[in-house]
């Protein structure tokens, strides 16, 4: 914990996947003071996305799930930086993404809960 979810509509490279995946890993790490071994991510790159009923050319939508709750100024700021890593690595406008966050209560892992 936590889950990173990343559906963005630009064609990614393995390079660029693994690039993005690293990258995300540590915003998250840093927001939330979570250890990067217990983050999973799912990219999945080359999705159709819309908003407004027009099809996006760049775009994105970053859903985190994290065990517990998270403050409004944590996620002020990881919002930022996950916009800026998407800006600067595609040229994905902030006004194109979005993030979602999903604190979960209950969390099973290795045959137990957390």
């Amino acid at each position: 914990m936590p889950y990173i979810e990343a559906k963005i509509s630009v064609t990614l490279d393995d390079n660029q996947r693994d690039d993005l995946e690293k990258k995300l890993v540590n915003v998250v790490s840093n927001a939330f003071g979570k250890p990067k071994p217990y983050i999973m991510t799912n990219i999945e790159d080359g999705k159709t996305l819309y908003m407004a009923e027009n099809k996006v050319a760049k775009g994105a939508y970053i859903a985190i799930r994290l065990l517990g709750s998270a403050s409004r100024s944590a996620c002020q700021g990881l919002t930022k930086d996950i916009c800026t890593i998407l800006q600067n690595d595609f040229g994905i406008d902030g006004a194109n993404v979005y993030v979602t966050y999903h604190p979960v209560d209950l969390w099973g892992w290795n045959g137990s809960m957390f």
